[in-house]
């Protein structure tokens, strides 16, 4: 029997603010333990959250570059889970009611274009960070990266393949760093990918069980772990095992999957709007402001520079994959007139030795 993949990402993606989403601490990366908390992110009794103006603005950028609708009244929930990074007891996210719905990204892979649909983005606040081993038996916890304001963004389960899934974080990445909202560093955690992954016999609708991997962070990780995952579900299912739905880790160095535990549905989250917050209100001219602010994007500039430049499609590709690379070119460009002769040395010999 033949099978065919079915693939769906959640992208969490941090948002480049100074304040955390719903108190004043630095966001900023690095700091010693702790050194970016307070009470807010350590979840004391009595203090109340505020939410940060600027985040609401990012994820309203993310679903217009996106072509989502923008919901003008949304509501923040509470996620309930016990985890010592999670001083509250649950963090603070967005259920039925999210910000952004139904949007598209459209990708280029081989010379093909493909449209994978995004089923929501929602804002919600990060939570802090367990440090295992550094003491003995014991571990610690770092609330730094508590309260640190992500946008979640969640496709449908278009894609087939693991260099469309590929190619879509590519894109996706881009856009949100063109925004100037996301760094889309993904060694610093702050462009962070889960694959849900399933399997089903060729010509089958219905979906089969979905598996999700976690622990992904980079591009060629997240490749590797969605391959080794197709082959293990079609293995067992050629072998008469039965799948169950679980969550499970991807562990590089022995290049596999391994169990984590069952997968929790939404129900077990307990969502429940938070009580300390009021429904987000977004009024039609602040959209239409964000909207008429929105800069050029990867697609579009790597058209007008085929048509302005004269480039191939595949070197417009590469030089606008990446905007700090496509603003030097256009810099350059006005120095130097030869387009071509500029891209062969910028994509070469420049990025080999400059751009990771």
């Amino acid at each position: 029997m033949k099978y065919e993949s079915v693939i769906g990402l959640e992208v969490h993606a941090q948002l480049l603010t100074e304040s955390k989403i719903f108190c004043g601490c630095s966001t900023r990366f690095g700091q010693p333990p702790n050194h970016n908390a307070c009470p807010v992110c350590a979840g004391l009794p009595g203090v109340l959250p505020v939410l940060n103006r600027k985040v609401v603005e990012f994820a309203i950028r993310a679903g217009l570059a996106t072509h989502c609708e923008i919901a003008r009244t949304s509501v923040l929930a509470r996620k309930n889970y016990f985890y010592p990074d999670l001083p509250k007891g649950y963090q603070i996210s967005q259920y039925e009611l999210p910000i952004c719905t139904n949007g598209y990204v459209d990708v280029e892979l081989d010379g093909a274009v493909k449209r994978v649909r995004l089923t929501r983005i929602h804002m919600e606040e990060d939570a802090g960070k367990n440090i295992h081993d550094a003491h003995g038996d014991a571990s610690l916890v770092d609330l730094n990266r508590a309260g640190v304001p992500l946008l979640e963004i969640v496709s449908e389960p278009d894609l087939r393949s693991p260099e469309e899934a590929g190619a879509y974080l590519r894109t996706l990445r881009a856009i949100l760093q063109y925004l100037a909202i996301c760094d889309g560093n993904m060694e610093e955690g702050s462009f962070r990918c889960d694959a849900n992954v399933s399997v089903r016999p060729e010509g089958n609708e219905v979906l089969g069980t979905k598996i999700e991997i976690k622990n992904l962070n980079s591009f060629k990780a997240v490749e590797s772990a969605i391959e080794f995952e197709i082959e293990r579900q079609i293995e067992a299912l050629s072998e008469g095992a039965q799948l169950i739905q679980e969550t499970r880790l991807w562990d590089e160095h022995r290049e596999q999957t391994r169990s984590m535990r069952s997968k929790e549905s939404a129900h077990d989250y307990r969502y429940f709007p938070d009580p300390d917050l009021l429904p987000l209100v977004v009024d039609e001219s602040w959209i239409a402001e964000i909207r008429a602010a929105l800069p050029e994007l990867p697609a579009a500039r790597k058209a007008r520079f085929v048509a302005d430049f004269g480039l191939s499609a595949y070197d417009a590709e590469l030089l606008t994959s990446r905007k700090d690379v496509a603003d030097y070119f256009e810099t350059a460009v006005k120095l130097h007139r030869n387009a071509k002769a500029l891209s062969n040395w910028i994509v070469g010999d420049l990025c080999r030795v400059c751009v990771p």
